[in-house]
């Protein structure tokens, strides 16, 4: 009988509260190398801290976060982390923003900076390698925060509603890009949003989260064809899933931000 693999990413009865108030109820996930799950929820349902968890800022109150079987709890810099604003440094050009990881453990190297251009040129940002953040639009300055976390070569991403503040159409362009961009890097990434159309549209799975303490309500599979396009958001499929995430978050009765 074939052994099972070891999940890329895993945690084991993770908790955290903050003086008396439960956050995050005891939560366990495993995610496979290679998936993209999406997670969603009303505000307040610890994404956020379940987030801060994984990437090791946060210590939880109770549990454990292995990465490839290997015990991270609480050890920052072994995720990409990716938040919501780009926080580019506006006195750094693209390149030296993409490889502002290197900048800041002292200095980069040749082979850095070629890496960085590489990333540019194949993300389509080449020609803008030179120019600074004020000179882009909201789509270009969130990629360039996706390439500086790739740049930082971690098998893991955790982006955190990185598309939350632009237009919707900026927002379907830089979804699809998002896709062509882990199929060809191959990471495992973790992704927070508010919109349900956005889950589904990107996931493997979508991890549906209940209000404060938060925990998994339910993990939803998502079958529709790779790659996706326009026409999924009419699919028999996508509407059965939106309405099975609407009804987890709406069934206390309560309005959320969460649609």
């Amino acid at each position: 009988m074939p052994e099972t693999p070891i999940p890329k990413l895993k945690l084991s009865g993770v908790s955290r509260s903050f003086d008396e108030n439960l956050a995050l109820a005891p939560t366990d996930i495993e995610i496979s190398e290679g998936e993209f799950i999406c997670v969603v929820g009303p505000s307040g349902c610890g994404k956020s801290t379940m987030f801060n968890i994984i990437a090791g800022v946060l210590q939880p109150s109770a549990g454990r976060v292995a990465l490839d079987g290997r015990d991270i709890t609480g050890k920052a810099g072994e995720v990409g982390y990716m938040l919501q604003k780009d926080l580019l440094l506006p006195w750094r050009t693209v390149l030296d923003n993409i490889c502002l990881g290197a900048i800041l453990h002292g200095r980069t190297t040749r082979k850095q900076r070629a890496e960085g251009v590489a990333l540019a040129n194949r993300y389509g940002l080449g020609d803008f390698i030179n120019h600074y953040p004020a000179a882009l639009s909201g789509g270009m300055r969130q990629r360039v925060a996706l390439m500086r976390t790739l740049a930082m070569h971690r098998d893991v991403l955790l982006l955190d509603e990185p598309f939350g503040a632009l237009d919707s159409m900026t927002r379907m362009a830089m979804q699809k890009w998002l896709l062509s961009v882990w199929a060809a890097e191959k990471r495992t990434v973790v992704f927070v949003t508010h919109d349900i159309d956005e889950a589904i549209f990107l996931a493997d799975r979508v991890v549906v989260m209940s209000p404060r303490p938060g925990r998994i309500r339910d993990i939803l599979p998502v079958t529709l064809p790779r790659p996706r396009g326009r026409d999924v958001y009419t699919s028999k499929e996508f509407l059965h899933l939106k309405d099975q995430i609407m009804t987890y978050i709406y069934d206390d009765g309560e309005a959320t931000d969460a649609a």
